[in-house]
């Protein structure tokens, strides 16, 4: 019986314009242009990726500083519309990427679990019915009442997981968030992934942290210079990362 396929990357290119003008108003720009002495450069973070992830896989996203791991992650998120390419994926996708992407500093963690979980798509009802849930796991106790402002980046975390955690999406992807936190923190939110991984959702993982890789992930995508470099089974591609790193 042939697998599902919960999210389909299909030769997706990422090209950023980078300005090396340095104009600060539209007239500079207009004069510039007319004279020809624009300069930019072209950045391909991604080039023609291309890659399948089954329903209930755990997939892991390896590579060096700048290899396209993050920029991969916005684009199956949506965050990011590729130059080139499409991507598909299938039901609800939970980001766990910058820490506090989807909060509004302004707004108490209470406010922003609401906030937040209306941007994964959920109901006010339903964010209602599981509001001291995520709570609880978050740990966070009366500082939840404080605004995000005041908190760590370690309590962003745990607020940040906490509500996709709870909510149970159909794709959540996670990048280096584990490494944040106190280790009671990181241990309990190992073990709500291996949960998640067990009752059907499908996980991208991203780390620098090869071992959790290897332990974590059915297979991994191996990205250098934003193309493909390798792509298998987990053991397999985090050996051949390993040694190639140590020589």
């Amino acid at each position: 019986m042939d697998k599902e396929i919960q999210i389909s990357v299909d030769n997706v290119s990422m090209e950023y314009i980078i300005d090396r003008n340095g104009i600060k108003s539209i007239k500079e720009y207009v004069v510039s242009f007319i004279k020809g002495n624009l300069k930019v450069d072209k950045f391909q973070s991604l080039n023609d990726v291309s890659f399948s992830v089954n329903k209930g896989e755990v997939f892991g996203v390896i590579g060096k500083n700048g290899a396209g791991k993050s920029t991969l992650l916005k684009v199956i998120s949506g965050i990011l519309k590729p130059s080139n390419g499409s991507v598909k994926v299938h039901g609800t996708i939970a980001p766990l990427l910058e820490l506090g992407s989807g909060f509004d500093s302004d707004l108490t963690g209470y406010e922003n679990i609401f906030l937040n979980g209306s941007i994964l798509g959920y109901s006010k009802q339903f964010l209602e019915e599981n509001y001291q849930k995520i709570v609880d796991f978050s740990g966070l106790g009366d500082f939840i009442y404080s605004p995000i402002r005041t908190y760590s980046s370690g309590m962003m975390m745990r607020l940040a997981f906490s509500i996709a955690a709870v909510i149970v999406p159909d794709v959540l992807i996670v990048d280096e968030i584990l490494a944040v936190g106190d280790a009671a923190f990181q241990k309990k939110s190992k073990q709500r992934m291996k949960e998640l991984m067990s009752g059907g959702t499908t996980v991208l993982f991203v780390s620098h942290d090869l071992e959790q890789i290897r332990t974590m992930c059915d297979r991994v995508v191996w990205l250098e210079n934003g193309k493909v470099r390798a792509l298998g089974e987990a053991d397999e591609i985090c050996s051949q990362y390993k040694k190639e790193s140590e020589n």
